[in-house]
């Protein structure tokens, strides 16, 4: 017994360090940074002008508006848009392109802690991009072809706060941090369960037998076996989550800066147990096109993965 509460406080220590020394502040400046642009109206200028070039991909306006929300806000950003777009009669076919899209792209609350660890945030986000839109293409022309592309008259309106004085601006940076802190505490009680799981796994030499199982195959594609435990996390738990144990695993060595940013593309996207079930919690019609998003996330994150190889 005294063994499993050692576990649980050591995991709990490193949970609440990454969630509110981490996590908590890149998302406090980012978030604030987003909504003072979107409420001085540069995201509806931004918008505006990618969306008839993006519109052959399957992406409408506030498809875009989704792109910049889950590359600078998080991951579950997007789940509000989806269910804008559904209210507001966008296509089964375009909601299924928007979906891949968001999918098979980098999430900010993932890639900007990680940042500090290491990672090259350049490169990934110009890979998120590339990938995302792939997705969103190959969902919308291939994937989702026998989805209905009938859609009402689209209000793509974006509605939200407006800074044009002091009190506004300081409105909209209270309203940010309060989310920025709400994403960071609600990340903590998932970070605990897998540090906590993972702490026994290590414990009971159970990751050591699966190393030992899958390490030839994973040598012979070129993949460091110690990618084992953060993937069977990431796909299980979520992004976050996975975020814990390799900031665990860069501090005890098990992991680097390399083969954190090798493993770039097909661990950091949230196409995942946790990620889906977030997301298709946007709306019926949302939850109906999953199947053809997902795969065409999986083509995303193939070129994302790829790219992040080459880099």
């Amino acid at each position: 017994m005294d063994l499993i509460t050692d576990i649980i406080l050591r995991a709990g220590r490193s949970a609440v360090e990454l969630s509110l020394f981490v996590l908590l502040p890149i998302m406090v400046v980012m978030l604030s940074l987003m909504r003072l642009l979107e409420a001085r109206g540069v995201l509806d200028w931004v918008v505006a002008r990618l969306a008839p070039v993006l519109r052959p991909a399957g992406l409408t306006g506030l498809g875009v508006f989704a792109a910049l929300q889950i590359n600078f806000v998080s991951f579950a950003a997007p789940v509000a848009t989806l269910t804008m777009m559904e209210s507001r009669g966008a296509s089964d076919r375009h909601l299924a392109a928007t979906l891949a899209m968001v999918m098979a792209m980098a999430q900010a609350n993932v890639t900007f802690p990680m940042a500090a660890m290491g990672l090259a945030f350049g490169p990934t986000l110009l890979l998120s991009v590339v990938g995302g839109l792939a997705a969103a293409a190959v969902t919308y022309h291939l994937f989702g072809r026998h989805l209905s592309a009938q859609e009402s008259t689209m209000d793509e309106t974006l509605h939200h706060r407006i800074a044009d004085d002091a009190k506004g601006v300081l409105d909209v940076i209270n309203r940010a941090g309060a989310e920025a802190f709400k994403i960071a505490v609600g990340a903590i009680p998932m970070l605990l369960l897998a540090l906590v799981a993972v702490m026994i796994l290590r414990l009971t030499g159970a990751i050591d037998l699966l190393t030992a199982v899958l390490a030839p195959g994973m040598l012979a594609v070129g993949l460091d076996p110690n990618l084992i435990l953060p993937t069977l996390t990431k796909y299980i738990a979520g992004g976050t989550a996975y975020m814990g144990v390799m900031d665990e695993m860069l501090k005890n060595g098990t992991a680097t800066v390399a083969s954190l940013n090798a493993s770039g593309g097909f661990l950091i996207h949230p196409l995942d147990v946790a990620g889906v079930a977030v997301l298709i919690s946007a709306g019926r019609r949302v939850a109906q096109v999953w199947k053809p998003a997902a795969l065409g996330a999986l083509v995303g994150i193939a070129i994302r993965t790829v790219g992040h190889g080459l880099l």
